[in-house]
């Protein structure tokens, strides 16, 4: 007898039997889905009760836990799917891997979510542009390093579905895979950290509430840190930010180090740790970080605080074009005020990026504006409001601004934050290398004409002079633009979209 003809008892027993446990238009679906499964080929009279195979049910324990490569589920018979009906767990079929074999198909307008909001590292402030996704697969490693980032490259993983945080730093998961121990990823950038919810369950919103689950991590125990080499300076203690939004106390150390942030000494800034931090450890002057393209490339981003005056005697030539070549083979360069200097006296285009023109500093304080007309800039206008840095969507207060930038040039850079009173320029933005065509820029420079962590005291040994614990209106929008500068690579003017799965 044929496998046609011999088909037909089983699959004929076995849709009597989910038409006693559930209505029959469901037994009618669920029936369907064992016919790919098995391999049969069943004649027209058969196939309305036939559809694709590979949904499983809330309780299903098979698959990939967090970190792991997954399986198929391995659940069999009827489970409860919650709001959107029962549901059948049939198996890993030919059609689905690992987790993909825990995503089920709802009744009605159901959907399987997983909500929630994302955090910065210290689990308070709300964070934008950040992607949240569910892996098939194990992650890739992070290597330290400038690297080509792009937007819209495929994360490691095989992401399943993905979305990515809004203004108020909210995602919304649809289609999520059911069952026990979904991996979660949150990722921005290199930073990234996976998470294991203890549970999904079908046709329903599952909601976190923990900050401590969706933060990004705070050290490399609980994830994936960019490296950063940072230079203290005597005008702006930039190094206490990054303690400000949650980064451990031991992932500050000296080159060289096993922290994540290396500190450099800038002229007038702290050149030290006290005992308890890494062994309260000299810090290696700022020169031999930026005299060399190789040593730069070590790290995936520089934060260069401002020293107050450019001193252009620490910064040779050599170090100009090194900055230069750094950003241009894909390094993130963040410069606080006089570090104008590798715009204004580096190789060229930098120097065309803006027009320079040193003046007296801005009142202070004084109401700065936000240049709401591309989207990103749109979303900081937003977020801004969102985290109670802005009393008024478009607009931040803001301390010791100073003025040596009139305007961003269009052509090479997007201006962000503006004092059109005094024609001034506090925020702008680069890809580059400047001139490529904007699928061959991997480097980024953020230049701020702000000294960022005022009330923190400048030249004292780290971390003693962190005096402030929470982050200032002006310190918020740093925070967004280093998650920025973090981030993919694209065009200031192109809307964020979500990476592909």
């Amino acid at each position: 007898m044929s496998l046609h003809n011999r088909s037909f008892p089983l699959v004929g027993s076995l849709v009597s039997r989910l038409a006693s446990r559930v209505a029959s238009r469901l037994a009618s679906r669920l029936a369907s889905r064992l016919a790919p499964c098995l391999a049969l080929s069943l004649p027209s009279s058969l196939m309305p009760l036939v559809s694709a195979c590979g949904s499983t049910s809330g309780d299903t324990t098979g698959g990939q836990t967090s970190g792991g490569g997954g399986t198929g589920g391995t659940g069999g018979g009827l489970s409860g799917g919650g709001q959107g009906g029962e549901m059948l767990s049939v198996g890993s079929g030919a059609s689905c891997t690992g987790l993909a074999c825990q995503q089920v198909t709802c009744d009605g307008d159901a959907k399987t979510t997983v909500t929630g909001v994302v955090y910065a590292p210290e689990g308070k402030t709300p964070l934008y542009n950040v992607v949240v996704y569910v892996p098939n697969a194990p992650l890739d490693p992070i290597m330290d390093g400038a690297s080509c980032d792009k937007c819209g490259a495929t994360l490691s993983g095989k992401p399943l579905v993905t979305a990515l945080t809004d203004t108020k730093g909210q995602f919304v998961l649809e289609n999520v895979p059911v069952g026990k121990d979904i991996p979660l990823v949150i990722q921005v950038g290199k930073w990234r950290r996976q998470v294991t919810l203890p549970a999904v369950t079908a046709c329903q919103d599952n909601p976190l509430s923990d900050p401590q689950i969706t933060r990004l991590p705070r050290n490399k125990a609980e994830g994936d840190l960019p490296k950063i080499a940072l230079t203290t300076g005597g005008a702006d203690p930039l190094e206490c930010l990054l303690r400000k939004i949650g980064l451990d106390d031991q992932e500050f150390s000296t080159a060289g180090g096993a922290g994540k942030v290396h500190l450099f000494h800038g002229y007038g800034g702290s050149n030290k740790s006290i005992a308890e931090i890494n062994g309260g450890a000299t810090f290696a002057e700022a020169t031999e970080l930026w005299n060399k393209k190789e040593t730069l490339m070590a790290y995936d981003i520089v934060l260069l605080a401002c020293e107050g005056g450019q001193n252009p005697d620490e910064k040779p030539p050599e170090a100009l074009q090194a900055m230069f070549d750094y950003t241009a083979s894909g390094g993130r360069v963040f410069a606080s005020h006089w570090n104008n200097y590798f715009l204004e006296e580096g190789p060229s285009p930098f120097p065309e990026s803006a027009t320079f023109n040193h003046q007296a500093d801005l009142p202070n304080p004084i109401t700065a504006l936000v240049d709401m007309s591309f989207p990103k800039g749109l979303a900081l206008s937003e977020w801004l409001v969102n985290v109670n840095a802005s009393q008024k969507q478009g607009e931040i207060s803001i301390k010791e601004a100073q003025h040596t930038v009139d305007a961003a040039n269009p052509a090479i850079s997007q201006q962000w934050i503006f004092q059109p009173d005094f024609n001034s320029v506090q925020y702008f933005t680069f890809n580059t290398p400047i001139g490529l065509p904007a699928e061959e820029q991997c480097g980024r420079l953020v230049f701020s004409d702000i000294h960022v962590s005022s009330g923190d005291q400048v030249g004292a040994d780290f971390p003693e002079g962190c005096k402030t614990a929470d982050l200032s209106p002006q310190e918020k929008a740093l925070l967004f633009m280093l998650f920025d500068l973090s981030s993919c690579i694209q065009p200031d003017e192109d809307p964020p979209i979500d990476p592909p799965t």
